[in-house]
């Protein structure tokens, strides 16, 4: 194929890239690096050392590793266990943690607010079982709940296709070396598995760290993400500058654990 056709062939994804990513991330860049003025600043990123930003930001990092480290440890077991099962099975047993992603984001976290709140679901089956309440909504493990629960299927599906592309043949090989289960996990699964690994965790810890409307709506707003201060700077305060300088210190955050997580990805490739 010519170089002109592959970059006829590519124009409409260079043009929806210039419109909704390019030009979008250079206009946040000037408003972070300007004043209302118009004038070159540095105070709006110089802004995330306040107390409040900083204590926002250290409460997202905190929730992110938090969600990634939960989905991860529910996702690796079932991901072996998915790998198991017979191809036409895993396949249907797949759809039914893909389904929720097909729902709106939205809706599924007021879904678990009307499961959570005092008059919810849970409660009422604890009360008619004569067990004491749960009260978690508005508290920091609802906020966690609801991001393993949005966040879980990113870690599922890249665990699970890496694991599943593991070859049968090498597990047989030291099974018949005599190593253990705990050895053959540890030497032959483990090492294979992870950068799938290595990919759910960047899925999961990004749009954890970035996330508003969990810790807005089963929060109820009195827990402040980095997220929801960016947010009412944009939308409350009309602060564009303000928000932008915000953003693109959480951009810094997310490029460097990005980093990170690529580097041991391509170590282990090795």
């Amino acid at each position: 194929m010519s170089d002109k056709r592959v970059r006829f062939l590519a124009s409409p994804y260079i043009i929806w890239s210039a419109g909704f990513i390019i030009i979008p991330l250079c206009l946040v860049i000037y408003y972070a690096f300007t004043d209302a003025s118009g004038a070159f600043s540095f105070d709006n990123v110089a802004d995330i050392i306040s107390y409040v930003n900083i204590k926002a930001l250290m409460l997202s990092m905190a929730f992110s590793f938090g969600a990634t480290l939960i989905c991860l440890i529910i996702a690796y077991p079932l991901a072996l266990i998915l790998s198991t099962v017979v191809s036409s099975n895993s396949s249907i047993l797949s759809l039914l943690f893909i389904l929720p992603m097909w729902m709106n984001s939205l809706l599924r976290t007021y879904a678990w607010q009307n499961i959570l709140e005092r008059k919810g679901v849970i409660n009422g089956i604890l009360s008619a079982l004569s067990l004491p309440p749960l009260y978690i909504i508005n508290k920091p493990p609802a906020i966690l709940l609801g991001m393993v629960y949005d966040f879980l299927p990113f870690m599922i599906l890249p665990v699970y296709n890496s694991v599943s592309r593991i070859d049968k043949d090498l597990i047989n090989a030291a099974k018949d070396l005599g190593a253990g289960y705990r050895e053959i996990f540890l030497r032959v699964v483990w090492p294979l598995s992870l950068p799938g690994v290595i990919s759910g965790i960047t899925m999961v810890f990004v749009p954890s760290l970035t996330t508003f409307v969990i810790s807005d709506i089963l929060g109820g707003g009195k827990i402040l993400l980095i997220g929801n201060v960016i947010e009412q700077l944009f939308t409350q305060d009309s602060d564009w500058n303000a928000g932008a300088g915000l953003s693109v210190v959480l951009m810094v955050f997310i490029v460097i654990s990005m980093l990170i997580t690529s580097k041991y990805d391509r170590e282990d490739i090795r």
